[in-house]
């Protein structure tokens, strides 16, 4: 069988000659001329059989072979439609052997037709359909038993007239071919029923053209009493050859419709059934036909009967039709009140989605996705609520995270974010609460037995945080200052979070990339920090505050050639007080910036003095310490050369000292270091060696002077190892063509090795400490007796 693919549309392909519909063609032509000629002549009966050897194997091969997703029903119509062939071979024996019965059918014969009906039957009660109801099956059921009255009726009629001529035989014989004529309108009607209520994967016009296959052979039988004076002659010449090109054309039609959609199944009871209808017509017309000839009252009785049979009848079908009309308006409208409750469940989702999102943003950072301040605070009172105080509260502060964003933008800023979210909600202990207070800080609530646990699980995110982190492209290394506080009983979430933040800015104290747990201490420090910071505010008002400058010698001769200004206080109440007390008080509270301000301004203005009064006397440079808060404030550069301008002191006589971790993360501090630079100041790294990259700032900040911390000159007299990084940084710091200035130098024995190291210039003690402005420029003026 020539099978060929569907369309890509999922049309049916058009209808094409293949070799099977040729071959049953072309024997439907030959059996229809030998069967006109057997008309006229008296022609061997024998040849009028032997078309059916070549149509039945041909029709039953194309329907084996029709296959698809239900080749299993079309196998069972192929076998049946061999038992048919076998069938017409018994009658074709009845023929031949019993000639002078005329047009006999045995019982044998009769029972392998009604075989290989009853096979083709089976196969269709396998096809996966419509499910009906016990009414629908009852109605089914009706209709099988009209159809098979009308058939016996109508085969009454024919066989009566020619009992004898046609079935001279047994009774039994003539009740076989009954049987079989019935049964074949029963196989029609069963298929048509079949099409009409739905059949899955099995095409329609197929069962359509399978149920013309039985109307044609139980057609054919029921005229086989019109043959019975032409016993050379039978009905099966001519109908089984055209029932194998039906088949052979359903069966084409199925493999045409492979993988095309199948129609739209219809609902059992929609489509109004003719079939009983025509039965009651065809029933009425042949009583007609049959009284025509009997009196004249029994043709006006006949004819009634069939008239208020005719009436009832459109009577139903006109009330049936209209049932069908209101039922289709009730469905229609069922149909819009289902799409519109649909649109309307659709909308309550919509709404509730919309709620669920409004909830979550309201309660949620939109950025990380973590809970927010406001959920935070009402998951550690729930938690407080619940009698427990087995719980802590970190606060998290990212260190330096202002420089990422100056350096790397906001984009990578908030990726880092993202990140850093990513990783807390990946290594929480289970059951905490993880929030984003805002900007780069973060809190926890931690469930747990006891502190240390809460400690354990913050050890453990210190040293996930120090993995480089993915940021927008970027590998990324930051450390965070992490605050820890355990509940204890009478507290509020606000006091809980409050001295988690406190022990947080302690740990950012202690040098950051740590954690602390909150002690009473704290609170004590913090409120002296705040007393402190509030006095310093009054110290700078009221001239508290004065600067003293400890020099900087040459130490090939002993010369002054700088000085650092420091500054001091000394409170009216409390006398001196450590810059170690106050300035990280400044610090905190940003007091640093007003503080470090004055601190410039005097101490060019001195310079400026020193530059006028003593001539080449005066110390070279001036250096100024400035915290990393200043050197983000916008406009540094710009106030630096103000009050360059208004105290009159050249550019190349002030240094400005910033510590490593000031300018470790790039960003606005080293863009400041550059303006510095193109005003002719110089730049010096305090305490070089002891920050995070030492080396990688000499190739990105503006460096002019190396200051070497005093922790490598402590040991510098100790040979080995202990000098080994006192001598390295000399050499860095000549190969880069730097200055460098050894710091905190106490003994003659420290001063020797490190000029025998290479230094030039060196302060601390052992040269001077630090001075007033007066005593300065006595030291100025005289040369030192030690070098």
């Amino acid at each position: 069988m020539n099978v060929t693919s569907p369309p890509s549309d999922g049309s049916v392909t058009p209808l094409r000659l293949t070799a099977p519909l040729a071959i049953t063609a072309g024997l439907v032509v030959v059996a229809a001329l030998w069967f006109a000629v057997g008309l006229v002549y008296r022609t061997p009966a024998l040849l009028g059989w032997s078309t059916l050897l070549v149509s039945v194997p041909v029709a039953a091969a194309s329907s084996w072979r029709a296959g698809g997703p239900q080749r299993t029903f079309w196998r069972y119509v192929s076998v049946g439609l061999v038992l048919v062939g076998c069938g017409a071979m018994s009658n074709a024996r009845d023929n031949l052997v019993g000639v002078d019965r005329n047009q006999h059918v045995s019982g044998v014969t009769s029972a392998i037709y009604l075989s290989g009906l009853l096979v083709m039957m089976i196969g269709l009660l396998r096809i996966p359909g419509v499910r009906r109801t016990g009414g629908a099956w009852t109605r089914f059921g009706l209709d099988i038993a009209t159809v098979i009255v009308t058939t016996i009726t109508f085969a009454w009629h024919l066989v009566y007239p020619r009992w004898e001529s046609w079935f001279a035989g047994s009774a039994g014989d003539t009740w076989s071919a009954l049987t079989v004529v019935g049964g074949g309108f029963i196989c029609v009607f069963a298929f048509i029923k079949v099409a009409f209520t739905g059949t899955g994967p099995i095409d329609r016009r197929a069962l359509h053209l399978l149920a013309l296959t039985g109307a044609v052979g139980a057609g054919g039988g029921s005229l086989a009493p019109l043959l019975a004076s032409r016993p050379h002659l039978n009905t099966s010449h001519l109908i089984l050859p055209a029932t194998c090109l039906v088949l052979c054309l359903a069966a084409d039609r199925q493999v045409r419709a492979l993988g095309a959609p199948p129609p739209p199944d219809r609902l059992p009871g929609r489509r109004l059934s003719v079939m009983p209808y025509a039965a009651v017509v065809a029933t009425g017309a042949l009583l007609l036909l049959s009284t025509i000839q009997d009196s004249a009252d029994v043709v006006v009785v006949a004819v009634g009967a069939i008239t208020v049979t005719v009436l009832v009848a459109a009577r139903q079908i006109i009330a049936l039709r209209d049932n069908a009309a209101l039922l289709q308006q009730l469905d229609a409208r069922l149909h819009d009140n289902a799409r519109l409750v649909k649109q309307l469940d659709s909308r309550l989702r919509d709404l509730h989605s919309y709620q669920r999102k409004l909830a979550h943003q309201a309660g949620h950072d939109a950025l990380t996705g973590l809970a927010n301040r406001t959920v935070f605070a009402e998951a550690t009172t729930a938690a407080l609520g619940g009698g427990s105080v087995a719980l802590g509260v970190a606060v998290i502060d990212l260190d330096n995270f202002k420089g990422i964003n100056d350096q790397l933008g906001h984009a990578v800023g908030d990726a880092l974010l993202q990140a850093v979210a990513a990783v807390l909600t990946a290594h929480v202990p289970a059951g905490s609460t993880v929030a984003r207070l805002g900007g780069d800080e973060y809190a926890l609530l931690l469930h747990g037995t006891d502190q240390a646990a809460h400690e354990s699980a913050l050890n453990t995110l210190t040293a996930e945080l120090r993995r480089p982190l993915q940021a927008a492209g970027h590998d990324l290394v930051v450390e965070a200052s992490i605050g820890l506080a355990g509940a204890r009983p009478g507290d509020t979430a606000a006091e809980l979070l409050r001295r988690a933040d406190v022990a947080m800015y302690e740990a950012k104290n202690q040098g950051k990339g740590r954690f602390s747990v909150y002690t009473s201490a704290m609170d004590q420090r913090g409120a002296e920090q705040a007393r402190v910071a509030a006095d310093l505010r009054t110290a700078l008002d009221t001239g508290q505050l004065h600067l003293v400058y400890q020099p900087i010698v040459d130490m090939t001769d002993g010369s002054l050639y700088g000085v650092e200004a420091l500054v001091r206080w000394n409170h009216p109440e409390r006398g001196p007080i450590s810059p170690a007390e106050f300035i990280p008080a400044a610090e905190r509270t940003g007091l640093i910036v007003p503080l470090g301000a004055w601190i410039l301004a005097e101490a060019c203005t001195q310079a400026a003095r020193w530059q006028f009064e003593l001539g080449p006397d005066a110390p070279a440079i001036v250096s100024v310490n400035v915290s990393a808060r200043q050197l983000r404030e916008a406009g540094f550069a710009a106030d630096v050369a103000a009050v360059l301008h208004r105290t009159g002191l050249p550019a190349h006589h002030l240094t400005i000292e910033v510590t490593e971790t000031a300018v470790f993360d790039g960003g606005t501090a080293v863009e400041t270091l550059h303006a510095l630079k193109a005003l002719g100041v110089a730049v010096a790294l305090d305490d070089f060696g002891t920050g995070h990259s030492s080396l990688g700032l000499l190739r990105t900040c503006p460096v002019d002077l190396l200051k070497v911390d005093k922790s490598f000159v402590d040991t510098v007299t100790h040979g080995g190892e202990h000098a080994v990084i006192a001598a390295a940084l000399i050499d860095i710091s000549s190969g880069l063509h730097l200055r460098a200035v050894a710091e905190g130098v106490e003994t003659a024995e420290q001063a020797a090795e490190l000029r025998r190291l290479g230094y030039r210039y060196a302060q601390g003690y052992h040269y001077a400490r630090p001075l007033l402005p007066a005593d300065l420029e006595r030291h100025a003026v005289r040369r030192p007796a030690h070098a």
